[in-house]
């Protein structure tokens, strides 16, 4: 007797375990021959699909199954669209759930998806909770670190909780915590303890029992591309090209991983100095399908390393027109990194990799037509400043924050007032000496950022140094609402409890006298500083600017009176009878009648007798001074002529 489909299939699922969904597809399929209705049939097949990754089977599963199995298997079908990417279908049906399971779904797509503001809080709302399973709380943990992780490589890292930035004890317990917490040090630019969670990644997993040895290989691999990339922004190249001589590209499991070690091996190599070979090898990594695609930031990275390399390869004309394309269709004025950086390479092939004044010629003209492009306007200040001429510089962006302050879009404000900007334009002023110039941006800026509602922290804390520099009230008090505002956010913010004391410490000592107790004590503060010895080494001066000046100083004239230093002579350009060492004849430029060592020949008769001073003709003679110092000589006084004649009348 034949058993029944059902039985047999509610015993097997009842002793079955993860390794044999195989068999539970068999008997689902056996079951739904002869009841092609079963719910039960039909729900049990949509799982079995997926636990064996056949999502798109999963998918027309549940479509031949009607409206009742899409109502019974929302989570499955979400998952499964997930896994497919198709993420707006998926969000969709995640998108307000109030099940345990949908929410993680909704985690994940947002991830996916790259909301990652999203994905973290629903994380967070997720580990407020008790966990459902067991395991659930370190997944959360990881999941949670990894969407933090995202943020700051996405350029968000304010929206990321500053208690979360420091690795936790039981961050470092994992190897996937860890190595999250490595990838949120990186994207903020901390290589040194990036390297270090790395490191502790790497060691862990290849300490873990559980995993086979190609399990550990497989995790072990990324963590490896991740070390290689951190060692050549370390300029560490040679450790960099050590570790990418260990990493066998094609074991690398996720394909998006095998194209970002690609790239990182070629950067950190230094055998491929031909710019069109190294073309070659780039653009031979295979595409990626939608399903397997890089995140924004890393495409864009990849994106401008081809153009960078098209520009070594002197495709000036292709680059130019590629990257101007983009940059036209992107909103103007913008502070995106991507598009702003097209426009530095948009630069870099109108000028054909000129620097200099060369360059300066080439691009200013570009700014006539993109009067608003923030990247080509920070590309021709950098020029300026490489030629050591800060006053186009700081004009330029004064020019531009003017026009940006005349607009009436909420948008062009922000980049006006973008704290990246405001830093530009104040270390440009602070190089020039202009205090009060300094002084009155940042007070602008804090003025437009203390009335939004995500200010930012950096600006205002830097606004209000600079306004407790004052001795006026008015600025004081100024400075005080700032740091007031800053402690609303963070009561615990030591810099702005400082700032805030010091605002009314010399107007209202009443209100800061309760946080003069949570400042550092003043012994504490000189405790390691010896009174005695700095008295004994005086005040240090600080060197001067160095001020452009007619006048010569006094070293310099000292300078010109120093004896030149000597210079080799060519054998060629030497006297016959040169001996190194050798004194020269000091009057060796003097005709040879006028040397002390000239003896003229004899004379006979009276002539000679004539030459001697007992009854004859005293000669006079007058001394000459040699060249440089080096005698005198005895010579005879020359006489005139005797007179002519004046012709007369016979």
């Amino acid at each position: 007797m034949a058993a029944n489909p059902t039985a047999t299939l509610t015993s097997l699922l009842r002793g079955s375990t993860i390794e044999d969904h195989e068999e539970v597809l068999k008997a689902v399929n056996a079951v739904l021959k002869s009841s092609k209705s079963n719910a039960n049939a039909l729900h049990t097949r949509v799982v079995a699909l997926l636990k064996l990754d056949r999502f798109d089977d999963a998918l027309r599963a549940l479509d031949d199954g009607g409206d009742k199995l899409a109502e019974r298997c929302v989570l499955e079908k979400a998952y499964a669209l997930y896994k497919t990417g198709q993420l707006t279908e998926a969000e969709r049906l995640a998108k307000g759930a109030n099940k345990r399971g949908l929410k993680h779904v909704a985690a994940q797509v947002a991830y996916r998806a790259e909301k990652f503001e999203d994905a973290a809080r629903i994380y967070q709302e997720l580990s407020s909770q008790s966990a459902a399973i067991e395991g659930e709380e370190n997944d959360l943990r990881i999941n949670s670190s990894a969407a933090d992780a995202q943020l700051e490589w996405q350029g968000n890292g304010d929206k990321v909780e500053p208690s979360r930035k420091k690795p936790s004890r039981e961050d470092l317990e994992a190897f996937e915590t860890s190595y999250n917490s490595a990838c949120g040090c990186i994207a903020r630019g901390d290589l040194g303890p990036g390297s270090v969670l790395l490191k502790r990644a790497r060691d862990l997993c290849e300490a873990l029992d559980e995993l086979s040895d190609e399990e550990k290989r497989a995790e072990v691999l990324p963590i490896m591309v991740q070390q290689a990339y951190v060692f050549t922004k370390l300029g560490k190249l040679e450790e960099a090209e050590a570790l990418q001589r260990m990493i066998n590209i094609a074991d690398v499991p996720e394909p998006p991983s095998r194209v970002i070690a690609q790239n990182n091996s070629l950067a950190a190599s230094a055998k491929h100095e031909n710019p069109f070979m190294t073309q070659r090898i780039f653009e031979a990594v295979p595409s990626l399908s939608p399903t397997e695609k890089l995140f924004e930031h890393q495409a864009s990275i990849l994106e401008r390393n081809r153009y960078t390399i098209d520009l070594q390869s002197q495709k000036y004309a292709g680059v130019a027109y590629s990257t101007a394309s983009i940059i036209s269709k992107s909103p103007s004025p913008t502070i995106s990194p991507y598009t702003n950086s097209l426009a530095v390479l948009n630069a870099a092939a109108l000028a054909k990799n000129e620097t200099g004044k060369a360059s300066l010629k080439a691009i200013v003209p570009i700014l006539e037509k993109r009067p608003k492009d923030v990247g080509l306007i920070l590309v021709i200040v950098q020029l300026y400043m490489l030629i050591n001429n800060p006053g186009p510089a700081i004009n330029l962006l004064e020019s531009f924050f003017k026009r940006l302050e005349h607009s009436t879009t909420p948008a062009d404000q922000d980049v006006r007032f973008a704290p990246g900007l405001v830093a530009l334009v104040v270390s440009l002023y602070r190089l020039s000496g202009r205090k009060a110039a300094i002084k009155q941006e940042l007070g602008k800026a804090a003025s437009y950022w203390h009335r939004k509602s995500k200010p930012s922290i950096p600006l205002l804390r830097a606004a209000g140094t600079v306004l407790l520099e004052s001795s006026t009230p008015e600025d004081l008090s100024t400075a005080g609402e700032i740091f007031s505002s800053l402690r609303e956010q963070d009561p615990n913010d030591r810099t702005a409890i400082a700032g805030f004391v010091a605002s009314y410490a010399t107007t209202d000592l009443a209100i800061v006298t309760p946080d003069l107790e949570k400042l550092t004590p003043v012994s504490r503060l000189v405790s390691g500083i010896d009174a005695a010895a700095l008295e004994e080494a005086g005040i240090p001066s600080l060197p001067a600017h160095a001020t452009a000046s007619k006048k010569r100083s006094a070293e310099t004239e000292k300078e010109k009176t120093l004896p030149p230093k000597k210079q080799k002579i060519r054998k060629s350009h030497m006297p016959k009878d040169f001996e190194d060492g050798k004194k020269m004849d000091p009057e060796r430029w003097l005709p040879l009648r006028d040397r002390s060592s000239y003896r003229p020949k004899g004379k006979k008769g009276k002539k000679k007798a004539m030459d001697l001073t007992q009854g004859g003709v005293v000669k006079e003679e007058e001394s000459l001074e040699l060249a440089g110092g080096a005698g005198t000589v005895k010579v005879e006084k020359a006489t005139g002529g005797k007179p002519k004649k004046k012709k007369g009348k016979k």
